[in-house]
């Protein structure tokens, strides 16, 4: 009878932070990553662009399953908005549709900048991969389709200029998840009046991850050359650590593994990490007021 060998990785659950290199697409980092850790349960939390690098952040194995809550975590950026110049995909990618004479001080340019600080509505580039009518919206814009997107709300925390070198200036970008530093650079040269594109984009931090906790992914690569790549992998409990955490007996483990509920004990945080007494995420846990109780609502392992 034939019988199933077992792979060692199939038991590996937790995170791969990148550095992804400029040039390539995130789905193509994950294909990398599947095939050198031979897991085929991986995915990314957050699409950075081809012509962007910086901090990408990989999923694998049963850790897949709390993409949707590392997703919607903030992000941190070192956006390049070169300043005169507008093109139709608000990247350096596209082709030029305008050109105006930049008459902006750094004084201007800083005080437009302050009114993108907070919760607005955003309008994605057309040239992005938001869906119209079950299209991609850079398919419709590359054949000259009328693009109309409609805007999304998003929250930018803070905008800090670190060079002021015109044409070009670079700014740190702290925003939620979803927000769209190009056309964040676009809108602010309709602002100043004299357009602007992105031109470089570097992300430095998604949820909890920063650069120091990415590895390039030439190095990740080698690892997988070397059979050392084990090392690199976050624990699963790791990715939401600003959760509150319960730690679990051993009773309560088996309890939530077979989807029952745990007596919250004055604890009453809407969301929780169910960890074991080693650390290892359990399951993620919401709090129901009228029982006070803590129902599962994902159970990473069984």
């Amino acid at each position: 009878m034939y019988e199933k060998k077992f792979n060692i990785n199939d038991a590996i659950s937790g995170v791969l932070v990148v550095d992804k290199p400029i040039g390539m697409t995130s789905h193509e980092v994950v294909q990398v990553i599947r095939r050198g850790t031979n897991i085929r349960r991986a995915g990314h939390t957050g699409t950075l662009d081809p012509r962007a690098s910086g901090v990408l952040v990989i999923l694998i194995g049963p850790a897949v399953r709390l993409s949707e809550y590392v997703a919607a975590s903030d992000k941190r950026y070192q956006a390049v908005i070169r300043l005169g110049t507008q093109t139709d995909t608000y990247d350096g990618e596209g082709s030029v549709t305008n050109t105006r004479p930049i008459e902006v001080t750094q004084q201007r340019f800083e005080e437009e900048l302050k009114q993108f600080i907070g919760e607005f509505e955003q309008v994605p580039p057309p040239y992005s991969a938001v869906k119209l009518q079950g299209k991609p919206a850079y398919e419709m814009a590359r054949e000259g389709e009328p693009v109309e997107i409609q805007p999304r709300i998003i929250n930018v925390f803070s905008l800090d200029v670190l060079e002021w070198a015109p044409p070009e200036v670079t700014v740190d970008v702290h925003c939620s998840s979803g927000t769209y530093v190009r056309s964040l650079a676009y809108d602010l040269g309709e602002k100043l009046g004299c357009g602007a594109y992105l031109s470089g984009l570097r992300r430095t931090k998604s949820g909890r991850f920063t650069l120091k906790d990415a590895i390039p992914l030439r190095k990740l690569v080698e690892s997988f050359d070397n059979g050392e790549w084990h090392k690199y992998v976050i624990p699963a409990a790791e990715a939401l650590s600003e959760w509150p955490a319960i730690t679990l007996t051993n009773e309560r483990v088996e309890a939530i593994r077979h989807g029952h509920r745990i007596p919250a004990e004055g604890q009453t945080d809407q969301m929780v990490r169910g960890i074991t007494e080693q650390g290892e995420l359990v399951a993620l846990l919401e709090y129901d007021p009228q029982t006070m109780e803590y129902q599962p609502r994902k159970v990473f392992f069984s």
